[in-house]
């Protein structure tokens, strides 16, 4: 063997034993004329979509062709007017920006409502994105309205901020993994109104999701149940997962998103040490189908006969593109792109012909309810244009 060949025989061996350490090598995303042709028509819908504060669209029966719409109160509510804004910042087209600006007023209201720990997924996901686009006084008293409402919700003995009021029978103070993603709203409040209140308190609510949210797999529960006057663990349960020691899909994109997220305002490395290992659980799961949507529960039983969960690909698709930032570990940048191509495909976008303000199909919503299964959702579109812009 000459010098060239043994050169080469050695740096190939070397790039193979870096890919097997990293479990997927890096990639392009690949999206054929047609689908990005089939995705221009569909961001077009949610222009022609009409402007009604009681309209918000949720998501959509494909069998009846029937759209859920919700007022404000609903959670989801920030998110149409959160893809507008989006795709503002991605075509550049000023129409997206006018209609993003008038549904984003409807969620105005939100930011006082105390009934609701979702403050920061209906003012965040509406008024934070119109804030990144203009720089607007209004936007930001919005947003620090918003961050004072929901810290009424926090209990010192527990450390977190409490997620839902009903179903007192069932559990005395509910801290669900989703209440995360709302730490965001609180941490920019902090920047905007130099109150150091808001961070200090989300620090608190992530530094208690850390010590009991966690399995020793680094799989998250969906619902910890607090006694809030004493501050200790009732029990760990669910409400839309399979079972209690089931592990939720979304859930675990919701860990990783919300703890890469904290990092980035703190730069404290166990939020970042959490939010990698959660990582690595979902994107090496046996149970993870080729393509890396995941199925809507890890352990649901009827495997592979199991409805998927889009937004949950999105949501870590997003999270693992902010986390390769932080980390360049190449194998989160590599799993993010194999999720933005595999939903970038005729069996993922929705076809032409349905006239929705939608994207994506096959999210689950709430499985254990039956309520939205294997539909369009909008925070699947949602958190699917975040990728977008946070891979360019």
């Amino acid at each position: 063997m000459n010098k060239v060949s043994f050169i080469s025989l050695i740096l190939g061996f070397a790039s193979l034993t870096i890919g097997c350490k990293s479990g997927i090598s890096s990639q392009k995303i690949t999206v054929s004329p047609a689908s990005e042709k089939l995705l221009e028509s569909r961001y077009k819908m949610l222009l022609d979509y009409p402007v009604d504060s009681l309209s918000m669209p949720r998501s959509m029966n494909i069998k009846t062709n029937e759209i859920h719409k919700v007022p404000s109160r609903d959670w989801t509510s920030g998110f149409f007017a959160g893809n507008l804004w989006q795709l503002y910042k991605l075509k550049g087209n000023s129409q997206y920006k006018e209609q993003a600006q008038k549904w984003t007023v409807f969620s105005k209201k939100e930011s006082v409502n105390k009934n609701s720990h979702d403050v920061g997924f209906k003012v965040y996901c509406s008024f934070g994105e119109a804030l990144k686009v203009e720089k607007n006084k209004d936007y930001e008293a919005v947003i620090i309205k918003g961050a004072a409402t929901l810290c009424t919700r926090f209990n010192e003995k527990v450390g977190s901020i409490r997620s839902w009021d009903f179903n007192k029978e069932i559990w005395d103070f509910p801290v669900i993994i989703d209440n995360m993603m709302n730490l965001e709203l609180l941490f920019e409040a902090s920047k905007l109104s130099g109150n150091p209140k808001y961070r200090d308190i989300a620090i608190k609510h992530a530094n208690t999701t850390l010590k009991n949210q966690f399995r020793d797999d680094n799989s998250c529960y969906h619902v910890i149940d607090y006694d809030p006057k004493t501050g200790n663990v009732r029990k760990k349960t669910t409400l839309q997962g399979y079972n209690d020691d089931s592990v939720w899909a979304r859930g675990q994109g919701w860990a990783v998103y919300g703890f890469t997220m904290c990092y980035r305002y703190t730069q404290d490395p166990v939020y970042l040490k959490q939010a990698e290992a959660t990582a690595k659980f979902f994107m090496n799961n046996k149970n993870l189908p080729e393509d890396g949507i995941p199925y809507w529960d890890f352990k649901d039983p009827s495997i592979p006969n199991a409805p998927r969960d889009v937004s949950a690909a999105m949501v870590m698709a997003s999270g693992l593109y902010e986390l390769y930032s932080y980390t360049k570990n190449n194998s989160y940048l590599a799993f993010a792109d194999k999720l933005m191509t595999s939903v970038q495909t005729d069996k993922y976008i929705l076809s032409a012909d349905i006239k929705a303000p939608f994207l994506l199909d096959h999210s689950t919503g709430n499985w254990p309810k039956h309520d939205e299964i294997d539909e369009p959702i909008i925070y699947a579109d949602y958190y699917f244009l975040e990728a977008l812009l946070r891979k360019k």
